[in-house]
């Protein structure tokens, strides 16, 4: 037998099998100890194992715009579908994206799955509204006033009229022309407080604003006069308008999406804690013909242009001039969207068909702002391609089974692998436990980090995955037995067996995982959720198989009970028919003479 030459070190598991090993058990230990440091100990559920509606909506263009499905417009219809569910008084609902097309609403239980339905996907109510009076919303964390003040109100009004925010303002200007005719002719300006007080949540005072002129006040709102055409039992409501977090907004706004036209209401701002009285529907955002986020060149700002078809024109023409004449905040109107004020515009002047809001936008902001008024509403119109309502009770049946087949087909792998490979299935099951758990615990932090939902497709992908991971671990005991067929001692055999094996896992797996993501892009709704399980599976088993199953068979390789081929060990070289050892003799050299 040939001498192994000296010098030369084994590399990777063969020669520190331990290295591997304590690597990938420090990465789950981390991993167990992120999900408890969490607080989320169990995989986030989806609607069919955990009870709902799935809605799933798909993109179609407005005839004449062929272009139209684009990441912004898709952004744009998530945010509005979101604010619609909000407003159904639901705390966990997810709208996103999903691909190029589609947008998936997923509704927890306990919602009327009818009015979610209505409510999402359909068009708006984009109305314009003349403002009868504003107050400041009450701030979360202090009660709300008995009377509303108009200390600030009208200290926040006088300031929109005097200063326009000093460089924030927001122009209307009519035009038939591109807006950088209308800032040279000086025409009719107005301010949309709004859109752009957003920027300015914080009490500190905005640079040019002429000596912090818009300082939130540190109490509640004084007492404000009853507004010419308020009515005292509008104020009262104003003054019961809770509109100081996001959930009295959305509640507000529901309310007040339900409010006929032809009626005053109250509403909040979208994002802003201001709260209005509005008057009834001036013009209708069906009107509204055309709306376009445009860049100026020459002042070197994004503008919002729109105009309106002959009945709009006209409404709107007539609805300005009155609100020009008025004193402030009866000269401002508001583009209501959902019940919720978009944008509050002040008027000086009559305004036609064409007009222009500019301001402080950013691209995001103005294409925001010109698809609103553009499309009514949602910025694309859309189909139901899937809707499904799940009751919890058939969720949690639905789970259990699939648990239960989960156990039955991880059994079965068990069954086999303990009967034909004996000692070796201990190295498999532990090896499967590891997947598990690293499985398990990246499920459970994926769910508040991407909102990544278990599904009844999931955990199908998770139950395929426990024969992609067995079947590696076949291959390489295969590599092993072949090489001790071949009359190989376990521990040469167990190091030569691994570069075969190893490419053979690899490849196996690469066409699993590629199999996976082309699945996970070209699907929709719950198959992604099977591919996605799929290729995380996937991805593991190749983890699992090159730094937990190497290592450990290194390492129980110089064991006796394996090393010697014990029967129980599924390595007995008698019961896989080895050969025996190959021995090299010494060659004899004939002491016969030859005669020539």
């Amino acid at each position: 037998m040939a001498a192994p030459k000296r010098g030369r070190k084994a590399s990777g598991a063969k020669g520190r099998p331990w290295r591997a090993l304590g690597l990938i058990l420090v990465i789950t230990a981390g991993l167990v100890v992120g999900m408890f440091a969490s607080g989320h100990t169990t995989p986030r559920l989806g609607i069919d194992l955990a009870g709902g509606t799935s809605i799933t909506l798909e993109a179609k263009n407005q005839p004449g715009k062929p272009n139209a499905i684009n990441k912004t417009n898709m952004n744009t219809a998530v945010g509005i579908i979101e604010r619609r569910v909000n407003g159904l008084g639901v705390t966990e609902a997810e709208v996103q994206t999903q691909g190029d097309r589609h947008i998936i609403v997923n509704i927890p239980k306990g919602t009327n799955s009818k009015q979610a339905r209505e409510q999402v996907g359909t068009t708006a109510q984009l109305a314009f509204r003349p403002v009868l009076t504003l107050a400041q919303a009450q701030q979360p964390q202090k009660p709300q006033p008995k009377r509303s003040k108009s200390g600030s109100s009208d200290k926040q009004d006088g300031k929109s009229g005097q200063d326009g925010k000093s460089g924030e303002d927001e122009k209307a200007s009519p035009s038939s022309s591109p807006s950088a005719s209308a800032s040279s002719n000086g025409q009719g300006r107005a301010v949309t407080e709004g859109l752009t007080a957003r920027t300015d949540e914080s009490p500190t005072p905005k640079p040019g604003e002429s000596g912090g002129k818009k300082s939130p006040q540190p109490t509640a709102p004084p007492q404000q006069p009853q507004a010419p055409g308020v009515s005292a039992a509008l104020t009262k409501k104003l003054n019961a308008l809770d509109c100081s977090t996001k959930e009295a907004r959305a509640k507000a706004s529901e309310k007040a999406a339900s409010t006929k036209g032809s009626e005053p209401v109250v509403a909040c701002d979208a994002k802003d804690p201001i709260k209005y009285v509005l008057g009834p529907v001036a013009v209708q955002g069906k009107n509204v013909s055309e709306a376009k986020a445009v860049f100026d060149q020459q002042r070197g700002q994004w503008i919002v242009q729109m105009s309106f078809n002959d009945k709009g024109s006209d409404q709107f023409g007539e609805i300005t001039g009155k609100l020009s004449k008025n004193p402030q905040p009866q000269n401002q109107f508001a583009i209501v969207l959902d019940g919720q004020v978009q944008s509050a515009p002040t008027v000086n002047q009559r305004l036609t068909n064409n007009a222009e809001i500019s301001g402080s936008f950013t691209q995001e902001s103005a294409e925001e702002l010109g698809n609103i008024l553009s499309y009514g509403a949602l910025p694309l119109s859309f189909e139901e391609s899937d809707v499904t309502t799940v009751t919890a009770a058939l969720g949690s049946d639905q789970l259990e089974a699939g648990l239960i087949a989960g156990a039955i087909g991880l059994a079965l792998v068990i069954v086999y692998l303990v009967a034909y490979y004996r000692g070796l299935a201990l190295i498999a099951i532990l090896s499967l436990l590891v997947s598990a758990v690293m499985t398990y615990t990246i499920m459970t932090l994926l769910g508040p980090a991407m909102s990544f939902a278990l599904n009844l497709p999931a955990v199908c992908g998770a139950i395929v995955a426990i024969g992609i991971t067995a079947d590696s671990f076949i291959v390489y005991f295969e590599r092993i037995r072949d090489e001790v067929r071949e009359g190989r001692t376990l521990r040469p055999a167990v190091e030569r067996a691994w570069p075969r094996a190893r490419r053979t896992i690899l490849v196996s797996d690469f066409v699993s995982f590629l199999a996976a993501a082309v699945l996970f892009i070209v699907s929709v709704g719950k198959v992604q959720g099977f591919a996605f399980t799929l290729g995380l599976t996937t991805a593991l088993d190749v983890v699992v198989v090159f730094f937990f199953t190497k290592p450990v068979m290194t390492l129980l390789a110089r064991r006796k009970f394996f090393a010697d081929g014990h029967p129980w060990s599924g390595l007995d070289p008698k019961r896989l028919g080895a050969r025996p050892p190959l021995r090299r003799g010494r060659r004899t050299v004939s002491t016969d003479t030859k005669e020539a």
